[in-house]
């Protein structure tokens, strides 16, 4: 029988690079993914959810924090110059729960800190820990941490093995409430997975790209239903939040090292229509799914279509479970628990973003949602991709890639490695003219509006500057930031 008077369990599953269009929900005759579109109508499906950043490390800290990146320390995903790194006077989801008796996991990526263990996941409030600390691995030929130790690929899916080890988690806990973070790294390239269901893609006339991209969905997929009928037959589903999202939208550019020679390193799919892609802040870099479903508490089949925010789902989880909050940094995030167990809430309506490599500039790549409206400062022309003029000498390039392959190799232990990359400095060209999007009518930001609207425009941009501002002085008061 379902013990009701425990705390509730949590399972966050968290995709890389997912889009809307990545569902079979939103894209029928494509993708295929019957567990989570059954997923989806057995709780509530936010339309109008937004991940905190365009890219996957400041993502991740935010839904870790609920804060927004640039205060967490963790502002892009150079984790050899510990940009990645989550700032240790944050408290962070696995160390709340931790502390109030929940046994915590995580399973997959990690990407918020690697090469110093005390910014590893073991030193996060997660006590146990099976994945890989960095920003991608190969999905057959892979080394994974095994909290202090490591193990070989033994040539299965890696996608596979975190669903193996996900399951294992939930068995050995079930007597006890846990967090268990899922962070399958699909379908991040590189663009790997079973061969059947790659043709069964390609026989449906997309290219390699797209067709493994799919069939890595599915994978992922049928390990999300394994979960959850395992969740089933151990009568642990009404007493087990589930929740499903994408730290950032579709990644339509991959490096030439992802991909087999002669194909382009830009790979379009279907996203709903909207525009922009992983690294942007228009809405197909920075919306993206979040399903959640609590059985008995929260509706099954809702769609809402409120204005919500990565940073909001730990105050939301602390909102649901009861827990007590451990004393920290303020949130960003709003709790929507009451809203969501059918009472009422007042929801933020104003948003922000800013990402860029290396040093954050409030002048490139930057918006805020204001309600219905999005002002938008557009990513400088130019600077998307790592260029050498703009961001890092020949030595430095040389460094990294000495840096890259030793860790590749496990020629040392990240554990003990202290030495950082130094940070290339940046000298941007002048920003662009602020865009101005009414969402609710202009869904794909295709008629710009900030000439038609200046005072609009003119008061947006002193808001999205007066964040920024004051969450850069709060992130160089963490140590380290000031590096240069």
């Amino acid at each position: 029988m379902n013990d009701t008077s425990r705390k509730p369990n949590i399972l966050m599953i968290v995709a890389d690079d997912m889009g809307y269009g990545d569902f079979g929900a939103f894209n029928p005759g494509a993708v295929q993914t019957p567990n989570l579109d059954a997923l989806m109508g057995e709780g509530i499906c936010f339309r109008q959810h937004y991940s905190a950043s365009p890219i996957c490390s400041p993502a991740r800290a935010s839904l870790l924090t609920g804060r927004v990146p640039h205060r967490t320390g963790a502002i892009t995903q150079h984790e050899l110059h510990g940009l990645d790194r989550i700032a240790l006077r944050e408290v962070t989801i696995a160390d709340m729960f931790s502390q109030s008796g929940y046994k915590t996991g995580l399973v997959g990526k990690w990407h918020n800190g690697a090469l110093d263990h005390r910014f590893e996941p073991n030193a996060r409030g997660f006590e146990e820990f099976v994945g890989f600390c960095g920003g991608w691995s190969d999905y057959y030929d892979y080394s994974l941490r095994v909290n202090e130790s490591y193990r070989r690929s033994d040539g299965k899916n890696i996608t596979d093995v975190f669903t193996d080890e996900a399951l294992s988690f939930i068995k050995r806990h079930r007597d006890n409430p846990f967090y268990l973070q899922l962070s399958y790294n699909a379908p991040h390239s590189p663009f790997q997975a079973p061969e059947e269901l790659v043709e069964k893609y390609r026989a449906k006339g997309f290219n390699r790209v797209t067709a493994t991209t799919y069939a890595m969905i599915e994978t992922m997929d049928q390990g999300i239903g394994r979960i959850l009928q395992y969740l089933e037959d151990a009568q642990l589903s009404e007493n087990t939040i589930v929740l499903f999202t994408s730290d950032n939208g579709p990644a339509f550019f991959n490096p030439p090292y992802m991909l087999e020679p002669g194909e382009d390193t830009f790979n379009e799919r279907f996203n709903c229509g909207m525009r922009g892609s992983k690294g942007w802040i228009y809405e197909g870099g920075i919306r993206v799914p979040m399903i959640v479903r609590f059985p008995g508490r929260i509706s099954a089949g809702q769609m809402n279509d409120d204005l919500v925010h990565f940073t909001d789902w730990l105050p939301t989880l602390i909102g649901l479970t009861g827990i007590d909050r451990l004393e920290g940094p303020a949130f960003d995030g709003h709790d929507l628990s009451p809203m969501m167990l059918g009472g009422s809430v007042n929801i933020e309506p104003r948003r922000f973003w800013q990402w860029n490599f290396y040093i954050p500039n409030i002048g490139t790549n930057a918006a805020m949602r204001d309600g219905d409206w999005k002002l938008v400062r557009p990513m400088i022309s130019g600077t998307r991709f790592f260029s050498k003029e703009l961001y890092v000498s020949e030595e430095d390039e040389l460094r990294t890639k000495a840096f890259v392959e030793a860790d590749q190799k496990h020629k040392r232990d990240p554990r003990s490695i202290s030495e950082l990359l130094p940070v290339p400095r940046v000298n941007l060209p002048e920003p662009e003219a602020p865009e101005l999007y009414n969402i609710a009518i202009d869904p794909g930001e295709e008629t710009d509006l900030a000439e038609v609207h200046p005072e609009r425009t003119s008061r947006m941009l002193g808001c999205l500057e007066t964040w920024f501002e004051d969450a850069e002085a709060e992130r160089m008061t963490i140590p380290g930031a000031l590096r240069d």
